[in-house]
């Protein structure tokens, strides 16, 4: 056997290794950040919580969310080799671990990763059978799974906005699965995440792009995509 085949092992499209919670749902909370990003990573310090923490090597968990913040697919061969293509493109990993962190999940890993000036922060929990749930973006309070297509839109809080957003994508026939907003206060900074059954026109993300009051839309679609 391999050295490495304990950790991953290949047939055809699927991966298999010994939890899809310490794999395949990782490299899905790496391709979620890695989307939120926008752009190839320069730098990130991943912290890995209570079970995570204490098998995250042996498992492997360690190679699966850097190959998903090179936006590697779970069915991808070169997670085996992640560490080796993160050095290639010049991207530099740093890992912590925090053993006893009694309010989150068992399997939690937050990421903060990073490319020239632009940085966010990302915390996924890995709930078994390659489900994600997507905690915190940037300081915000969210959750999603990524498993439909989602919008990230920040934005100043402002009266009517939600029903402003809502009606423009309605107007463009995409029918919304779930839509939350959480806020730092008061005609302050606000986060609207919004699930949807299919994927917006351009010209729709393009135009919210230019609204004065909206800072920035972030579009992620179906992470298996």
């Amino acid at each position: 056997m391999a050295e490495q085949s304990s950790v991953f092992d290949m047939i055809g499209p699927v991966m298999i290794g010994p939890s899809s919670s310490h794999t395949a749902g990782v490299v899905r909370i790496g391709r979620v950040a890695r989307k939120i990003l926008g752009v190839q990573p320069e730098k990130a310090e991943i912290t890995f919580y209570n079970s995570f923490a204490r098998t995250y090597e042996g498992h492997g968990s360690d190679r699966a969310i850097v190959a998903g913040l090179l936006d590697f697919k779970t069915d991808d061969l070169r997670i085996k080799t992640a560490f080796d293509e993160a050095k290639n493109v010049g991207f530099h990993i740093k890992f912590r671990s925090v053993g006893n962190a009694s309010t989150m999940h068992p399997n939690t890993v937050k990421i903060v990763v990073s490319s020239g000036e632009r940085e966010i922060l990302v915390t996924g929990e890995s709930r078994g059978g390659g489900v994600i749930r997507i905690t915190e973006v940037n300081g915000f309070s969210v959750g999603f799974n990524a498993n439909i297509t989602t919008m990230i839109l920040l934005a100043n809080d402002r009266k009517g906005a939600i029903a402003f957003i809502a009606t423009v994508l309605a107007n463009d026939e995409c029918n919304i699965a779930s839509m939350s907003v959480n806020r730092k206060g008061k005609h302050d900074m606000a986060c609207h995440v919004i699930e949807m059954d299919s994927k917006p026109p351009k010209v729709t993300i393009d135009y919210l792009k230019h609204l004065e009051w909206i800072r920035e839309v972030i579009f992620i679609p179906d992470i298996d995509f």
